[in-house]
């Protein structure tokens, strides 16, 4: 039998457990569907064909003898930050690197889960911006709208989830870099608590702002992907207590206090929020209140907490620009950044880590008055092809806060937040809304996920066809393109 392409992570396993369909022929019809799409989505830099074969037929004879693990023989897709053995991790950057020696600890749990890793997928330079395009690779595309961006900085990640690529891949998320193209491309985005997936061999990646993440058209899927990914090197400095994300799908949450948060944290940069994304926002508030939570507009004390992002994020940037083959190739606006980051890797980058405590303690006192924090992913809708690509520095950061200024706080913090779609704006263009809690609560948010994807059915929902390697124009990808419920056109 053939299996959709929109099955999901879990109904694939299913599948191949039961042995309703082998792993090589996913994979073929994985890589027939990326090469069919990379014209068009560029959802990756780095195909993995025979390597996935080999590890597809492996697979195939472990489930012919009975061997059971949670993801043996399913395909996904890893974000191209993350070492694969034998592959160049470019993050976004142009230059040849050499390949990896060994898998990182996520894929390494990945593949003791059983997944076969298809590819990288694409990330903009250094994972630095809210959309995936660069010199290096060119412009990775939204599925529901080819003439916009999937977001970023897992744009990749996104899109090949999205278009039914992969059922569910990893991204890393430093300043809403899984939940902004989550919302961007209409999937779920967990970004888990600090230490959840182990950033080795990078013990604190951009000094601990940055976790790995999971995308997934279905809640139950991000979760089943984040246990099968989760756990720590011996040398990781974070080690979060064993939580059972999986188990928290179809558990009542129970009678919740919710703080619906509107306004964004406070930037130097004014952040106006799209009326329509309000909207979606406040309607799946009201959802929440007919659920029988208690839903109140309250704004978290956020204080001056972008003074602590700014050290972490540019110093760095810092650090991986030492190690690329050929700094005078990376962007300009890369190259200032880690002049940034230079000067500020020292006394001002200890000081920002010593002030998480005192924010640990002031935005972790708001959580005795709420259970979860309600607010938009971002303030814009999915901007266009190249709105940033050649903004000067200054620009850019404009225009990124302006976009995007509600996610980057729980990266600093490093607390779990979990992104599900609101809905759609003009355009067809889907957007996104956060629900964000305190340290170790990934059950938490994810069973009251998954009550409102009970209701709101958004998985159902797919991106418009045609998504093969026509040049977009010839899609009719205009902004009128909608999306579709099982195949067909919604009313």
């Amino acid at each position: 039998m053939t299996l959709d392409p929109f099955a999901g992570l879990a109904e694939t396993a299913r599948a191949l457990a039961d042995g309703e369909v082998t792993s090589r022929a996913l994979v073929e019809a994985a890589l027939a569907r990326i090469e069919a799409t990379q014209g068009t989505l560029n959802a990756f830099r780095i195909v993995r064909t025979e390597a996935a074969l080999a590890e597809a037929e492996a697979a195939d004879r472990e489930l012919a003898v009975g061997a059971r693990r949670p993801l043996l023989g399913v395909p996904v897709a890893v974000k191209d930050d993350m070492d694969v053995a034998g592959e160049p991790t470019a993050f976004g950057c142009p230059g040849t690197f050499a390949p990896a020696a060994e898998d990182c600890e996520a894929v390494r749990r990945l593949r003791a889960a059983g997944a076969v890793i298809v590819g990288k997928t694409n990330t903009c330079e250094l994972g630095q911006w809210p959309f995936t395009e660069g010199p290096a690779f060119g412009a990775t595309r939204n599925p529901w709208n080819t003439e916009h961006t999937p977001g970023g900085s897992s744009g990749g990640s996104a899109a090949a989830v999205a278009a039914g690529l992969v059922p569910a891949a990893l991204g890393s998320d430093g300043a809403g870099s899984v939940r902004i193209p989550a919302s961007w491309t209409h999937l779920i985005g967990i970004k888990p608590q600090r230490g959840r997936i182990s950033t080795w061999p990078r013990g604190e990646s951009f000094h601990g702002i940055t976790v790995n993440g999971t995308l997934a058209r279905t809640v139950a899927d991000a979760a089943l992907l984040l246990d099968s990914a989760c756990g720590n090197h011996d040398q990781d400095p974070h080690r979060p207590p064993t939580v059972d994300v999986s188990g928290a799908v179809g558990r009542d949450p129970g009678r919740l206090r919710i703080a619906l948060a509107l306004k964004p944290p406070f930037t130097a940069v004014p952040a106006r929020l799209h009326p329509e994304i309000r909207a979606r926002v406040v309607e799946l508030a009201g959802k929440l209140a007919a659920s029988g939570h208690t839903v109140e507009e309250a704004d978290p004390p956020y204080g001056q907490i972008g003074l602590t992002f700014v050290p972490r994020a540019t110093a760095g940037v810092a650090d991986w620009v030492r190690e690329a083959p050929d700094a005078a190739l990376l962007d300009p606006r890369t190259r200032d950044a880690a002049r940034l980051g230079r000067l500020l890797g020292g006394a001002p980058l200890r000081a920002a880590r010593r002030a998480e405590a005192a924010l640990h303690r002031r935005i972790g006192a708001f959580f005795s008055s709420y259970d979860v924090i309600l607010t938009p992913t971002t303030a814009a809708p999915p901007l266009r092809i190249g709105a940033m690509l050649r903004l000067g520095g200054l620009a850019t950061d404009r225009a990124m806060i302006a976009a995007c200024p509600y996610a980057w706080p729980w990266n600093v913090l490093g607390w779990p937040g979990v992104n599900i779609p609101a809905g759609f704006v003009t355009g067809g263009l889907p957007v996104g809304a956060q629900l964000l809690g305190p340290a170790h609560s990934e059950p938490l948010l994810v069973s009251l996920a998954a009550q409102l994807e009970a209701e709101l059915r958004w998985h159902e929902l797919r991106p418009p066809e045609p998504l093969a390697s026509e040049p977009p124009a010839a899609q009719g990808c205009s902004p009128a393109r909608r999306p579709r419920l099982h195949g067909r056109r919604l009313p």
